[in-house]
């Protein structure tokens, strides 16, 4: 699906093999990130069976309004938002099955009110069922960025992940490892995942986030890190991911262009940019 949603130039996907790696903290801050650097930004949680985004943002009690058939996203630090979690409250089940996970998402994208934004971040459940297939289909995915621990068990099931999404021809924009330097009997942990999963699949390696207890102490707060710890070394450590995102982005927008530069000579076999062209 290639055809833009009006008003949003780009719309990334936040992908985790498995639970429990920080996924929709990572989501939170690098969209943050993303506006502390000038863009209008905003996310829609549509982990359907575990939406956290309420609680990481501090707007659990909190309702969107519906006007007509649109709703309008919450709004705080200026970023737009929008959860399941809004909607059924995140203490109550939701029991969805495959097509109406289609419509929820299709929803959340085309059915609020973003108004005009550079980038929508989609923060997804974990794993490779129909959620992720949904979004690949319905939903025109600039890319998806790949969210792993350094522990070798997180990298496997990541990597099932990132390979689904290169099936449906979704760019794999980068990976982001979390909570590195965990500690061991030994000392921090030996263990690199992000890079590990990166060499392995071939996809950028961003970054890594610290295991910083300011990242725990932000998320139980309601207060994201970015803004109640903007100078901490995960803070920074966002800022430098968040660069190398934008170098990925506007490395595949250029990609096309630089493609249609090419001359190709049938009858030589030759070809040749045409920038080299006296």
């Amino acid at each position: 699906m290639s055809d833009k949603v009006p008003g949003i130039q780009h719309i990334i996907a936040t992908s985790s093999g498995k639970g429990g790696v920080g996924k929709s903290t990572i989501s939170i801050n690098l969209a943050l990130g993303l506006m502390q650097k000038g863009f209008k930004v905003g996310i829609a949680d549509v982990d359907i069976y575990g939406p956290s985004i309420p609680s990481l943002m501090g707007l659990e009690d909190e309702h969107p309004q519906v006007l007509g058939q649109t709703l309008m996203p919450l709004q705080k630090h200026d970023l737009k938002i929008m959860s399941m979690g809004f909607l059924v409250g995140q203490d109550t089940p939701a029991i969805l099955r495959g097509p109406m996970i289609t419509k929820f998402i299709h929803q959340f994208v085309t059915g609020v009110k973003w108004g005009e934004l550079d980038y929508l971040i989609l923060d997804l459940p974990p794993g490779t069922g129909d959620a992720q297939l949904s979004l690949s289909q319905q939903v025109p995915l600039t890319g998806a960025l790949v969210v792993t621990t350094p522990q070798s068990i997180s990298v496997k099931v990541a990597l099932r992940g990132l390979k689904m999404f290169e099936k449906v021809n979704v760019p794999i924009l980068g990976i982001v490892e979390n909570m590195q330097g965990w500690a061991t009997p030994e000392g921090p942990s030996p263990f690199h995942g992000g890079k590990k999963l990166a060499e392995i699949s071939g996809a950028p390696f961003l970054g890594s986030i610290p295991m910083d207890q300011t990242v725990a102490i932000s998320g139980d707060e309601g207060e994201p890190l970015m803004i109640r710890y903007p100078e901490s070394d995960a803070a920074q450590a966002f800022r430098g991911i968040v660069s190398g995102l934008l170098d990925q982005v506007n490395h595949l927008a250029a990609a096309p262009a630089a493609l249609g530069s090419f001359k190709w000579d049938l009858k030589t076999g030759e070809g040749k940019p045409k920038s080299w062209e006296d």
